[in-house]
């Protein structure tokens, strides 16, 4: 493949699940994005950090979390790899592209900053991107987000129009500066970064779409499990051996379940968020086309982590209230109803709630665990990869590994630009990951050990083997080409492999200022007995 300098559009869903859209499984609706993958590739075994914040840091640096300042959220965890803000040890992809001759775009979800509402040296603009609209903090109100900015200014007035929905904001935005771009600036190319917040929680979406899905998932998540394994088999996304994991212990068995309307509602309004978003990304394509940038515009989706078990419960409820980024009243004026409670029914701006365990174990079907652990529920995602130009093989599948820090690679590769040893006076980390063009051309592209850490929570991969930990328990070993869903633990057989794996963590860890659980949960107690003595 030849040295290009294509337009660059990554997309990024946030806490969705590996088979949530069609072309992985799922039942919701989701042409377009099923569209990109007809013309281009998909991935089965790209990898995210099983966290929002860490993930984004990883994805725009081609660090790994820590080396770029995040190693939990964008909360202050000091030291220095968990400051919860973006460092200076590392180069963005907007940074480097606007470096090189490219313009920048942001429309969406920052949550790299510890700064949420005062401008810093760690915000979009800041940080190489000529021009944002969206938000600093991570979760909130579809309705009426905290932190709304475009470029530095706050802009939280403009979700006071009737019609305003954040998705399609995020989209709208993402069309202005394509559009803008190519009245202004028809000989450059552009990166553009739209950061969706859905489907994380809250549950809010548009009614019209919300009945869109009433009574799809009656059926409930335990045949749905099921059927969502057949069709990714018949997809060949998954081998035909590798077993559906148990329903989550925390899940009831559907035959079980009280108050079905309410649970089904639930999953009806996430689905109605990621038709939300999928409709987006068509609307961004049909731009890109009016504007005769498509064929030459390599577009990335992907997902910061898998989907979301948080059960928005009274210690969730709490933390929520007390949150400065979290509204605590709708535009009119009402008091939001916080809580998982099947007496409030989920989807409008007065509602705050989760859709649960049960529904995340869906969303990850095969997999086992969830957001924030490691084990593949946490970690896989899908990953659509649409270059017209370039990527001739139309619908293909690719088993080949990866993880975030190989987008910077690829970005790197396919760009000719070279990676920086310093940037404006700053050191530079240097680049972690390795690009994925010869995985376009169905090559192997050599890829050593994978890492992962979040909150003792990690995993290497090597090969077929794969170690794995949900802290504070033991090392697990699974060989995934024979049990990619993680239910066979072969430690015991294998003792002499895991001990190798866990030696090249501990040195991988070291080195990327990956700092023990056990150092980080003492300086937090310090920190709350100083904070309340």
């Amino acid at each position: 493949m030849k040295n290009k300098r294509p337009n660059i559009i990554l997309i990024l869903a946030d806490d969705m699940g590996f088979s949530d859209i069609g072309c992985y499984g799922g039942e919701i609706k989701t042409p377009n994005l099923d569209k990109l993958a007809e013309g281009g590739v998909r991935f089965t075994q790209f990898f995210n950090t099983a966290r929002c914040s860490p993930s984004r840091a990883s994805l725009l640096t081609g660090l790994h979390p820590h080396q770029a300042g995040i190693g939990i959220l964008v909360e202050d965890y000091s030291p220095e790899g968990y400051a919860g803000d973006l460092n200076d040890k590392c180069i963005t992809i907007a940074e480097l592209l606007k470096s090189n001759g490219y313009k920048t775009y942001m429309s969406g979800k920052w949550h790299i900053s510890t700064s949420k509402f005062e401008v810093s040296k760690s915000w979009p603009n800041q940080r190489g991107f000529d021009h944002f609209y969206g938000t600093i903090v991570g979760a909130g109100s579809y309705y009426y987000p905290l932190s709304l900015t475009r470029n530095n200014e706050n802009i939280e007035q403009e979700c006071l129009n009737d019609d305003f929905y954040y998705t399609d904001a995020i989209t709208n935005n993402a069309m202005k500066y394509i559009n803008m771009h190519h009245k202004k600036n028809p000989n450059k190319p552009f990166f553009l970064y739209v950061s969706y917040t859905a489907p994380h929680w809250p549950l809010h979406a548009k009614p019209e779409i919300i009945e869109k899905y009433r009574g799809y998932f009656k059926e409930g998540w335990d045949i749905l499990r099921k059927k969502r394994l057949k069709r990714q088999r018949d997809m060949k996304l998954l081998k035909k051996d590798w077993r559906l994991s148990e329903r989550d212990p925390r899940a009831t068995p559907w035959k079980d379940v009280k108050h079905k309307e309410w649970q089904q509602r639930r999953m009806e309004v996430y689905a109605a968020q990621i038709d939300i978003m999928d409709e987006g990304v068509g609307k961004i394509v049909d731009t890109l086309k009016k504007c005769q940038l498509f064929k030459d515009t390599l577009i990335i989706f992907l997902s910061d982590n898998g989907g979301c078990a948080e059960p928005l419960g009274k210690v969730m409820e709490k933390v929520a209230l007390a949150d400065a980024s979290t509204r605590k009243y709708t535009r009119s004026g009402e008091r939001v109803k916080f809580g998982n409670k099947y007496t409030i029914i989920p989807g409008g701006e007065e509602t705050y709630q989760s859709y649960g365990a049960a529904w995340a174990n869906l969303s990850n079907t095969p997999f086992r665990k969830f957001k924030k652990w490691t084990h593949e529920g946490g970690i896989a995602t899908p990953l659509i990869i649409h270059w017209p130009n370039e990527i001739k093989l139309k619908g293909e599948i690719r088993h080949q590994q990866g993880q975030l820090t190989d987008i910077m690679a690829t970005i790197v590769d396919i760009t000719g630009i070279k990676y920086p040893d310093n940037f404006k006076g700053r050191i530079i980390t240097p680049l972690e990951g390795d690009s994925l063009v010869p995985i376009f051309e169905n090559r192997n592209n050599n890829k050593g050990m994978l890492f992962f850490e979040h909150e003792g929570n990690a995993a290497i991969r090597d090969g077929k083997w794969k170690l794995v930990r949900d802290y504070p328990g033991e090392w697990e070993l699974y060989d995934m080409e024979e049990d990619r869903t993680e239910l066979n633990n072969l430690i015991k057989q294998h003792h002499e492999t895991a001990l190798k794996m866990e030696k090249a963590y501990e040195k991988w860890a070291k080195r990327c200022g990956v700092i023990p659980r056990e150092k980080i949960l003492e300086l937090q107690k310090q920190r709350f007995r100083e904070k309340y003595k």
